[in-house]
């Protein structure tokens, strides 16, 4: 089982933002993280998830942690009605970040993947590194 945790972050919403990932597989850790210069935070936790995902081998089962609990609902939950519809909310609006919503639906298919909600900045060691790198990223675009 490769264990997988997510997290994004933005100095000002929009700002300069990072994503951080730390990915535990076979008793290894691996880290990864990136930036932009101008972003959302929801944007950086959706690619958070999408790099996690990119990372990992698709036949192997991962469990992923997010803080986000508009990833952990857009993905398992409001895609399904959003993707009905056209890519519009149900108030007939553009789904925002379509584009990483479509790149995050495009990893998970076919794939094992585990969505579990972490409470943020609760002293989880997993999730508190995701966001330590999530926001050094961010500095370093800044």
């Amino acid at each position: 089982m490769i264990e997988v945790f997510t997290d994004g972050a933005c100095l000002g919403n929009p700002g300069p933002g990072g994503w951080g990932v730390l990915i535990a597989e076979n008793g290894t850790e691996r880290e990864l993280s990136g930036g932009e210069r101008d972003t959302t935070n929801n944007r950086m936790e959706m690619l958070a998830a999408i790099r996690a995902l990119e990372e990992t081998p698709a036949d192997q089962p991962v469990i992923l942690h997010t803080d986000s609990q508009y990833v952990k609902n857009g993905i398992t939950s409001w895609i399904h009605g959003w993707k009905r519809n056209g890519w519009k909310t149900a108030a007939r609006k553009p789904v925002k970040n379509q584009d990483l919503w479509q790149r995050l639906d495009a990893q998970i298919e076919g794939r094992n993947v585990e969505w579990r909600w972490v409470k943020g900045h609760a002293g989880h060691p997993g999730n508190e590194r995701a966001d330590a790198l999530a926001s050094a990223a961010a500095r370093a675009v800044n």
